[in-house]
């Protein structure tokens, strides 16, 4: 399974607003002779592909995949046909399929007399490359990670607005890294007034990634002429997360990072629409200077945002927190 997380990780962002989905295939003895992840829309899913490259050897052998194989007909055939074509015997999976209309699977293969497990590493799958679009089959809205960075005393710019750098490159790049594997980079135009970003994926040369995010500009003014986003981004005249993401949706975005200014943070913080927090905290002082956010609907201590605390971890000398909040 750790494997099939592996083949699922590796085209994450490339199948929305299909799962990137991984499959490893086990030949009878428990050799693995098969690997694949799910195609662009309208391509093969994973099942599919792990068992193209296995061949004869998956007769009688295990497929160990991600999500539950899929029981419906959309723009590919049902993978459980695929399965009990190639003679699989066994198929492990992480996590049930929340879709109700390609749920289903693991009973047809029941049925059909193949042994069926589920629960296999579930946890690592719905907070790894699943976790979007899991998300998203089970709200019909896309997941929404706020990421920001701040000085330890919790300030995302200095007194003069200067905030750069305020993260180590070490935590830069890890953010180039992950923006390669999302649908969607939102901020506000604010933001683009005040810091004129590309929101682009970049290597440490500053070459821009193969893949790149859609650029997502929310607010009513106009851009600055000559804005790198100018011609780029989707303007989305609204200040309203619900309308924001429903746009987004239309278009099939199901994994988006927010990473404007702290006012729109606020308003989505607001509006219930954060689903996952990542912050880098780095190991300095400003004193004064603009706080991560604000206007959060939060004017008394029981009305703060209670969050869990997923994991911590260090990021060349910042501290990265991944927090979700509690239900």
């Amino acid at each position: 399974m750790a494997l099939a997380i592996a083949e699922s990780e590796r085209v994450r962002g490339t199948t929305s607003p299909n799962p990137p989905v991984g499959c490893v295939v086990l030949d009878e003895s428990g050799e693995a002779v098969g690997f694949g992840a799910t195609q662009p829309v309208g391509g093969p899913h994973a099942e599919v592909m792990a068992l193209k490259e296995a061949g004869t050897k998956a007769q009688g052998g295990t497929a160990v995949v991600t999500l539950e194989p899929c029981a419906h007909y959309g723009r590919t055939p049902p993978c459980t046909e695929a399965l009990l074509e190639a003679g699989i015997k066994h198929v492990v999976h992480a996590v049930s399929d929340p879709n109700p209309r390609a749920a289903g699977g693991a009973e047809v293969l029941r049925h059909s007399g193949i042994t069926v497990e589920s629960g296999l590493l579930e946890q690592e799958v719905s907070r790894g490359p699943l976790r979007a679009w899991l998300h998203y089959a089970r709200t019909g809205r896309p997941h929404v990670t706020w990421k920001y960075a701040a000085s330890l005393d919790g300030r995302i710019a200095a007194q003069d607005g200067t905030s750069r750098w305020i993260s180590s490159e070490t935590s830069r790049k890890e953010v180039h890294d992950m923006r390669a594997k999302l649908d969607a980079i939102v901020v506000g135009s604010g933001t683009v007034r005040k810091d004129d970003p590309a929101l682009t994926a970049r290597d440490a040369g500053g070459i821009p990634l193969a893949r790149q995010p859609l650029p997502v500009v929310v607010g009513m003014s106009d851009l600055p002429r000559g804005a790198k986003l100018q011609h780029t981004a989707l303007h989305l005249r609204t200040h309203v997360p619900d309308e924001v993401l429903d746009a987004l949706a239309a278009q099939g975005v199901v994994d988006v990072l927010l990473e404007g200014g702290p006012t729109l943070a606020g308003a989505f913080i607001s509006a219930g629409r954060v689903d996952r927090v990542l912050a880098y905290i780095a190991p300095a002082l400003l004193g004064d200077g603009p706080a991560a956010v604000l206007g959060a609907g939060v004017s008394t201590i029981t009305d703060a945002v209670r969050l869990t605390v997923e994991d911590v971890t260090m990021s060349g000398p910042d501290v990265r927190i991944s927090a979700v909040p509690r239900t």
